[in-house]
Formats: structure tokens, sequence, C-alpha cells
């Protein structure tokens, strides 16, 4: 696509709302994203016809890369817009310009009629003044592993259709295996599903491939196989079934190249100097494998940290959390600013001095999701985290606890990156008692405000006066 220039426009005298602000970025250009074109706008003085229109072939990219080269332009902001940044962020980037990713609820006010040009002029204005605030993004090492890992979730998720295909399926047919098998996904459901296909109806026959673990018993077993086997219902069963092994081999696949992506990180430590911590008494060395590797001790190595370490963190977990934020955190200068980024902290929204809402804010964050999942793995957990759940379940809720307890895990995982700590685990006595002794000392406080002293009926607990 030939790029196109565009002409300023001749406008009645008026007053520059700019008059008096400080620049910021003096060779800061702007550019909207778009399908099909991409409009791009540099500082007035650098060119006669500071607006032009870009292609979208790779080719184009590279135009526009050397004509920003051309106006002595340094830095580029851009509004994320679906996927269609991505091309333009990279190649910009490997040229050697600053590029910054905007929301687009910094740049949607445009001012006066709606156009992409103005859009673009307006992203540039921005710009220049510094009112852009760029998107996380962390370095393209760990952007390589965290693609395949998404595309990974959509394979996962994909085959957990196919799931939900075989158990309608069955359902109609009045196979009835939901209710002595805890998952018809495992060894066994697998096994009889795949007998059936093959043409066998005898329940007892098909009982006997149920794993000897199973706590069903054989009548019952038996009668839950005696189904009205309808061959549309058949047809059905046998494609989920094929369809779920084809996912699988996809995942297997990528979780291979996983691995590979990660022995391609840079090292920041070495197991044989720095040796790795003890694995948690609760997990086995098998759930820290992936495609036949040791996940945990490949990220130890290239992080410097056992995440794993931390209750409700798993390797997947904490693969996640690497390749999402990276090991510098140096864009968030404080935990809270790395919540608030996570959108796990309270959005307050005052006016007048009233709180209107202090909702926490939706953000679309994988890193946030799989903190809340971990959390909620912690309702049982005999540890200061598990008590701290269920303390705040009790409190707000099972929704806002799972918020909460994403919210501690967070902070605890910023610091561990942030300063380079190792994970101390607490236990749920300690926690309790740290509990009581804050509850007393408010009490005591509240007591002593109104001049009155509390008089314990038995000895107060250790530490407390």
């Amino acid at each position: 696509m030939k790029s196109k220039t565009y002409k300023p426009k001749k406008q009645k005298q008026k007053i520059s709302i700019d008059q008096g602000w400080e620049t910021v970025n003096p060779h800061a250009a702007g550019i909207d994203i778009g399908a099909r074109e991409h409009l791009a706008c540099v500082p007035p003085g650098s060119t006669p016809n500071n607006v032009r229109s870009f292609g979208t072939f790779t080719a184009d990219l590279e135009a526009m890369a050397d004509w920003f080269r051309q106006c002595g332009v340094t830095t580029v902001a851009m509004e994320a817009t679906g996927v269609y940044w991505i091309p333009a962020f990279q190649i910009l980037e490997r040229r050697g310009f600053a590029v910054i990713l905007a929301n687009a609820r910094q740049t949607k006010h445009v001012a006066g009629r709606k156009s992409d040009v103005q859009d673009c002029q307006w992203i540039q204005r921005l710009h220049t003044y510094g009112l852009l605030q760029g998107s996380f993004r962390p370095a393209d090492a760990y952007c390589v592993v965290r693609t395949y890992l998404r595309y990974r979730d959509e394979l996962v998720s994909a085959r957990g259709t196919q799931c939900q295909h075989m158990q309608k399926a069955m359902q109609q047919m009045n196979l009835q295996l939901t209710q002595v098998l805890s998952d018809i996904m495992g060894v066994s459901g697998l096994a009889i599903i795949g007998t059936i296909l093959q043409g066998e109806r005898d329940p007892v026959k098909l009982s006997q491939l149920v794993d000897r673990r199973v706590r069903a018993t054989p009548a019952a077993i038996q009668k839950a196989l005696v189904g009205d086997y309808r061959p549309e219902y058949l047809f059905v069963l046998q494609q989920a079934f094929d369809l779920y092994h084809t996912y699988d081999e996809k995942i297997r696949a990528c979780d291979e190249q996983i691995v590979r992506a990660v022995a391609q990180l840079p090292d920041r430590a070495d197991p044989a100097r720095q040796p790795l911590p003890p694995r948690k008494t609760c997990r086995t060395s098998a759930q820290d494998q992936m495609a036949g590797q040791d996940l945990r001790t490949a990220l130890y190595q290239k992080t410097g940290l056992d995440l794993t370490a931390i209750e409700g963190i798993g390797v997947l977990t904490s693969l996640v959390l690497f390749t999402e934020v990276g090991p510098d955190l140096s864009r968030f200068p404080t935990e809270k600013h790395f919540c608030s980024w996570l959108g796990l902290c309270p959005d307050n929204r005052i006016s007048g001095g009233k709180v209107l809402s202090s909702k926490t804010r939706r953000v679309v964050n994988r890193a946030s999701d799989a903190l809340r999942i971990a959390a909620t793995t912690l309702e049982r957990s005999q540890s200061a985290l598990g008590a701290f759940y269920r303390r705040m379940k009790a409190r707000l809720g099972s929704a806002e606890a799972v918020t909460a307890t994403a919210h501690k895990l967070a902070r605890i995982i910023y610091r561990l990156i942030k300063h380079g700590e190792a994970y101390v685990r607490q236990g749920m006595e300690l926690y309790e008692k740290q509990y009581q002794e804050r509850k007393l000392r408010a009490l005591q406080k509240a007591a002593k405000t109104m001049g009155l002293q509390l008089v314990p009926t038995q000895p107060a607990p250790s530490g407390v006066s």
C-alpha cells in the first residue's frame, strides 16, 4: 500500500491551549493503529506534512520506521488495538525507537470530530507532553514463553470442551459414569469409553477396566454401565474422544516447546553454588515435571527464586507469573503499584470527598487469574495463608476472600522478586497466635480511649502485656 500524506486544513486563528505546557518528549510520534492502514503523526516542525498513512504489510512498516528516522523521531506512542499493534510495535522496537503502548482509555477523548487523522495527532500531542503511560510488557525473551503458555491455555480449554461433549453423550445414553468415577477423563474413564467405542457392551467386562483404587463397588459400576447405546450418540462420543486425544497430543507438543523456550532464557542462579530449597512436603517430584523435564529446577536457574515454596503456587502458576511480569519489576515502584496493575486492590472512586465505589478494577490479566486460582487452593491449607483465607471468607464471603488472598500472594511475590528474598513459611498456629495478639491490643487500645481497663479472666498470651 502506498503511503499518503494529509495536508493540514486551513482553520480560523484561535488561541492554542498548549501555551505554557512543558514539552517532555519533543521528538515524539503517534500512531493510530488499524487493520488495513496505520495513521502516523510526527512533530509539526519536522516536516511540512506531518501526518501520513502507511499500510500494514511488513514493507510498509519498515517504510514508516524510515520516515520516523528522517523526521528525527526518537519515541513512538500507539494505543492497544486488538493484536494489530504487535507487528508495528516489534518492528519499531527492533529499529531502536522507544515505543510505548498506551491504554485506549487514555487516548479516546479526542477534541472535535472523531477521525483517524485526529486520533494520531491527539496521540502524538499527548505523548509530546508526557501525558501517556505505557502499558507494562516484559522483555522479549519472556514474551516468547508467554506466547506458548497462552496458546497452551487455549488448547486446554478446547480439550475441556471435548470432555463436556463426551459427558453429554454418555448422559444421553444413560451411562452414569459420573456417579461411580470422580473423573471420567481419568485412566479408568478413558479406558471404558475407548472399549465402548470398540463395540463392547457387556457391563461386567467393562467394569473390569476400572482401577482397583476406585471406591465404588463392582455392582454399582456394572449398574452404571447399562445404557441405551444409540448410534447418533455413539458417533458424537467417537468424534469427541478422537478430538480429546488430538488436543492432548498438541498440548504435549506445546509443553516440549515451552521447555525448550525456557532453556533459552538467561541464567540468574547456579544451582551448584546456590542449592535449590527443598520441595514442599505436600508435593511430589512428578508434579514439577513438564514434558519429562524438572521445570522447578529450570525455573530456579532462570529466575534465582523458588516461587513454588509459597503455599498454593505450583510450577505452572510460577511459570505463568514469570512470563507475565518477568524478573524485573522496576516499572512498579512499590508493591501497591504492582497490586493495582493486577487489579487486586480497591479502585476507590471519590467525588466531593465521598467514596462512590471501592470495588476492584476489572482487568484482563493472566497473572491475576493465576493468583486467584492459587488462592482457592488454600481453603484447607494448614498454613498461615490458609488461615488468612478462611478468616477472610468468614468475614467477607468467598469472592472477596479469593481477591484478598490473591492480593496477599501478590505482595509476597513482589517482595521475593524485587528484593531477592527467600520465602519463609509460617505455620497456622503462629499466625493464629499473632492474630489473637493483634486483636487483644486493639481491644486494649479501644478500652483505654474510653477510660476503661480490660481485666483478663485467664493469663494473656505470651508477648502481650
